[in-house]
């Protein structure tokens, strides 16, 4: 087989949500010579561009897809990077952590799974995390995007967690170097919220969030 007839059958085993068919087709695709660099940017990353395609477009994506889509790839980027010939490059850097009050990990940590694939170095602060720690990490780190998941509308929506994010950027004058991107329930059931709370963005899932998290850093460079 050649490499579009991989490609075709792991978009087949993630619609169908096939961890393990997903799984035996990169591992059949080294076996028979796919370098360890095409099975992640040829096969895998597409895969989860196509879903962000079908998430899109409306066409009959759902929550399993999308949560499988990012489980396989972080599973198969934290198996095969490492055996690249040559470390890929880092295309930026997010801090990631679910807002003062919430305590929620599984979405957050789905997030970074796929930001990981995309070859984004994420920094996870955890969960309940403080404005001031958002603000301090992302300087620290030197990260261009902060990262806030919030299940909750009132997580999402209190005085400790974007919303005063984005007055200590503006504080520190970092309003223009540092971009908020939100995520998580509370944000799907009400799509222009993250408006109200002073993001600059939002992604309705986690593969969503890799696409408009890389776009951001793409937007970012000089």
């Amino acid at each position: 087989m050649n490499l579009d007839d991989y490609v075709k059958l792991y978009n087949e085993a993630v619609f169908d949500t096939n961890r393990d068919r997903a799984l035996k087709v990169v591992h059949d695709a080294m076996e028979q010579g796919v370098s360890p660099e095409d099975v992640v940017f040829q096969i895998v990353l597409p895969a989860m561009d196509l879903m962000v395609d079908a998430i899109s477009k409306n066409f009959d994506a759902n929550l399993a897809q999308h949560f499988m889509t990012a489980r396989i790839a972080d599973m198969v980027t934290a198996e095969v990077v490492p055996k690249f010939k040559k470390m890929p490059k880092v295309v930026g850097r997010v801090v990631i952590g679910t807002a003062m009050g919430d305590f929620h990990t599984l979405g957050k940590r789905i997030v970074i799974g796929c930001l990981k694939a995309r070859m984004i170095d994420a920094i996870d602060l955890g969960v309940n995390v403080p404005a001031e720690r958002f603000v301090d990490e992302a300087v620290a780190h030197e990260a261009a995007i902060i990262g806030i998941s919030a299940l909750m509308v009132h997580t999402a929506t209190g005085e400790n967690g974007c919303r005063k994010v984005r007055q200590i950027l503006r504080e520190r004058q970092l309003q223009d170097k540092i971009k908020i991107v939100v995520g998580g329930a509370a944000f799907r059931f009400h799509p222009q919220m993250f408006k109200t709370v002073g993001a600059d963005t939002w992604a309705a899932d986690a593969v969503t969030a890799g696409k408009v998290i890389e776009n951001l850093l793409q937007e970012a460079q000089p």
